[in-house]
């Protein structure tokens, strides 16, 4: 089957939390199903905002199903596949090809660290291998500050030239501008989504394919405005919101905004090892967001 690539405003969606630890389907699927009417062009599904190392494999692969039986356009979602261990890795994507994900989101195999190239070259022809007959889009997932691995150039270059078009693309969430627009200089049919917003300008003149952001789940109205229509004024203002985490645990304090936003309290909980966002830090963040929007408005 063929699929469609993304691109644009493509909020890395937090995952919601049941009393008991377990993914709140039913929440999840609401939550996307508003960001997808609300702004956003596609959604990451359990990503590191959706806390997706936190989840057993039956949790994570329960979830996917979850999305896909909701009725949820599967051509706008891709998902985090993957995982330590190859095994689990390679369940998790042929599941996600399974049920028609648009693409499969793979952090590299995370404990061992300073691994030589080959590797990692192993680990993503597992994958491309175990989905030979469902062909999935891999995307890769460069976010070395907390996987410790980076999915450098010359790796990409490697992997385009061993794997041709299974590889299509890379989440970038190092923070490191240069090395997204070198990453991107590699193909032009190579699609690069830096994790913040304040790129869209740059995406829409055609240097990213957009953005994959955690923060799109507040702001992904004042980002489609700026990918769709060059709005700067509703960029200036998505960004303004993204600036109230800056030196705050990010994932927490998303989710303590999405709270105040839709009025549920149970959209705050998250999963251990993270903690909930302070007393003080959530006022904070509420008050900043209730003004930013306000002066929209007006």
């Amino acid at each position: 089957m063929a699929h469609k690539k993304l691109a644009g405003v493509i909020a890395a969606i937090a995952t919601p939390v049941r009393e008991d630890g377990a993914p709140d389907h039913a929440r999840a699927t609401r939550l996307a199903r508003f960001l997808l009417d609300n702004g956003c062009d596609g959604l990451n599904v359990l990503g590191t905002t959706g806390e997706a190392t936190s989840f057993s494999l039956d949790e994570r692969k329960g979830l996917m199903s979850a999305y896909k039986a909701s009725g949820l356009p599967m051509e706008r979602l891709m998902v985090g596949t993957g995982a330590a261990a190859t095994a689990d890795a390679v369940a998790l994507t042929r599941h996600a090809a399974e049920l028609g994900f648009a693409g499969a989101l793979v952090l590299p195999p995370f404990y061992y660290k300073g691994v030589p190239d080959d590797g990692l070259v192993a680990y993503i022809e597992w994958l491309i291998r175990a989905t030979a007959e469902r062909p999935i889009p891999i995307y890769l997932y460069h976010f070395p500050a907390m996987s410790g691995l980076p999915w450098h150039v010359g790796l990409i270059k490697r992997l385009l030239d061993k794997f041709g078009p299974r590889i299509v693309g890379l989440k970038d969430s190092s923070g490191d501008l240069a090395y997204a627009r070198s990453v991107a200089a590699i193909s032009k049919q190579f699609s690069v989504f830096p994790s913040n917003e304040a790129t869209l300008m740059d995406a829409r003149h055609g240097t990213f394919a957009g953005c994959i952001s955690a923060t799109a789940n507040l702001n992904a109205d004042l980002c489609a405005r700026a990918w769709a229509a060059g709005d700067a004024a509703a960029l200036d203002a998505a960004v303004s919101i993204r600036k109230l985490f800056e030196g705050k645990p990010l994932v927490p304090g998303v989710k303590a905004l999405l709270a105040h936003i839709h009025g549920d309290p149970e959209l705050a909980r998250i999963k251990p090892p993270l903690a909930a966002f302070s007393a003080a830090d959530r006022a904070a963040v509420i008050a900043g967001n209730d003004t930013i929007r306000a002066k929209r408005v007006a």
